[in-house]
């Protein structure tokens, strides 16, 4: 195996075009080439030599050499990476560090393979609140004529069909991956660090194994945040771990926390029968634009959710059957409690000090922006870092992570991350609030477009929600988007890209929207800088 990092690539097609070159001489088996990591790692018969392949390399315009970071690799010694975690960010890494040539250990301590996303988040939160939704329209639909009727509601099986679609994806998108790839191995137990290069890994029969690595990813994930009210310890109460996974549905449930886990789950509980309280510290979304949170607080009540803003609990009791909660709005009595107010890193165990990883107040592992922590072979990547807590952020960032970890030079620039929260409406938003773009001295202009004005849906008749664009007032360009509106998870890539291409607001003003869609909201938004749209025939003109 020959490997090496290439000077003078511009594009995928530069990659292209030294692998075909590559492939096309006798004796070369393989050639994998990569732009983003600015390697090649060429799979030759003996009769193929080092610096053949460099002058090959050179001769069609580009450099070559073996980079110091393959070094070993080039002896014959193979580098080695450990990663703690089996989540999204560490199935990246050890994917993207298997192509550049490493073997994989990867370590894993839970019982199950696959981190939050799959197993207790996003997969089985997003099969609750799609089962929710069809619960609700059966129960309430906007058209004349259809009669509304009470869903028939079996939690037992729906929980069931939970848990067959986790394992199902859990075996496809892990489990097969370890299997089929020879260069990952999974070795159980739990990780802490002994020096910068040595982890000790202590097994479930308390047994120890030491494992050395030339690079380690921490991506220990993140685990919920429990607030320190009086009498909670002990009591029953739910995380949002219990809550996807049960077989009958309370009557009331009180959920502590205002943001995304909390009111996502809180929506699909109102729709799948509960009488839902919500206790909110602050406000809704309390860190977005404020018009988000008080546009989706309406939308909630009017579903029947009862939302109490600027509300704490002091105490927490549990009879055996029922909540009492003390607050400042008064005692409050439920079946069942939800505490849903954040997650913080998994980091507590790692004995990170050893190592001389420097972490946030919350106990986050500090990275840049190509995930390498303070110390120059340690990385870190998802929840238990000081990246936003989406599990496609966290991928894209063990992607990075393995590809630098092997002579690479990947970022990560968080500039225009998309973020969808599922209720319904759905809050989706990317880019600057103009809030910031003022503190950033950036003069600016805004609009706001009602739902109403959308013809798809006024189809539809769900015009709850709004999409407001914010844009540089001298440049007319685009700095971010906040949308609430049913599909807005659908809308918001569209926005996402324009700001990533730089487009102005009459780039998108300008540019052929499909009729009768809901991103065709985003064109109206833009047209309202220069025109009444209420003015306008159909299609947006």
């Amino acid at each position: 195996m020959i490997l090496l990092s290439i000077k003078g690539m511009t594009c995928d097609s530069c990659a292209s075009h030294i692998k075909n070159t590559l492939e096309a001489i006798d004796g070369v088996n393989r050639a994998d080439v990569e732009f983003s990591s600015s390697s090649a790692n060429v799979d030759a018969n003996s009769t193929i030599t080092t610096s053949k392949v460099i002058d090959i390399i050179s001769a069609i315009g580009y450099s070559a050499k073996e980079d110091a970071e393959f070094t070993k690799q080039a002896d014959g010694e193979q580098l080695h990476v450990a990663i703690i975690g089996s989540g999204s960010g560490a199935f990246a890494c050890a994917i993207k560090a298997a192509d550049g040539g490493a073997r994989v250990t990867i370590i894993e301590g839970a019982e199950v393979i696959g981190g939050c996303c799959v197993n207790v988040g996003c997969v089985p939160s997003k099969i609750l609140i799609r089962a929710a939704l069809l619960a609700q329209q059966q129960r309430n639909n906007p058209f004349d004529g259809l009669e509304n009727h009470s869903p028939v509601l079996n939690r037992a099986m729906l929980t069931q069909q939970q848990t067959a679609r986790v394992e199902e994806l859990r075996a496809a998108k892990y489990q097969n991956i370890l299997e089929s790839n020879s260069a990952l191995s999974l070795v159980r137990g739990y990780a802490k660090f002994k020096n910068n290069n040595t982890l000790i890994v202590v097994k479930s029969d308390g047994s120890e194994i030491v494992i050395k690595a030339d690079r380690i990813l921490i991506a220990t994930g993140s685990t919920p945040t429990i607030p320190p009210i009086d009498g909670l310890f002990g009591t029953p109460y739910w995380s949002s771990t219990e809550a996807l996974f049960v077989d009958e549905t309370p009557e009331r449930l009180i959920v502590i926390g205002s943001s995304v886990v909390a009111l996502e789950i809180a929506q699909a509980y109102q729709r799948l029968g509960s009488q839902v309280t919500i206790l909110s510290r602050h406000t809704l979304l309390y860190s977005e634009d404020p018009q988000l949170g008080e546009a989706l607080m309406a939308s909630l009540e009017r579903e029947g959710v009862r939302v109490l803003n600027n509300t704490q609990a002091s105490n927490v009791s549990y009879n055996g059957q029922e909540f009492t909660l003390e607050t400042n709005a008064g005692t409050l009595k439920s079946d069942q409690l939800l505490i849903s107010t954040g997650r913080h890193a998994n980091t507590g165990g790692l004995n990170l000090e050893a190592a001389g990883v420097l972490t946030g107040r919350s106990g986050e592992v500090l990275v840049n922006e190509r995930m390498e922590t303070n110390v120059p072979n340690i990385y870190g990547a998802g929840d238990c870092s000081n990246m936003p807590q989406f599990v496609y952020v966290a991928a894209a960032a063990g992607s990075r992570a393995g590809i630098n970890m092997t002579g690479g030079d990947a970022k990560l620039d968080l500039s225009t991350m998309p973020a969808v929260i599922f209720t319904d409406p759905q809050v989706a938003t990317v880019g600057l609030t103009e809030i910031q773009a003022k503190l950033r001295g950036i003069n600016t202009d805004s609009r706001v477009l009602d739902m109403e004005n959308v013809p798809r849906a006024l189809a539809n008749f769900e015009t709850d929600g709004f999409i407001r664009l914010v844009i540089d007032a001298d440049t007319k360009r685009i700095l971010g988007a906040q949308i609430l509106a049913h599909e807005g998870g659908e809308i918001i890539q569209s926005a996402a890209l324009a700001i990533r291409n730089e487009m102005t607001v009459d780039d998108i003003a300008d540019q052929l929207f499909p009729y009768l869609t809901m991103v065709e909201g985003l064109k109206l938004c833009a047209q309202t800088f220069g025109k009444d749209v209420s003015q306008l025939s159909c299609c947006a003109g």
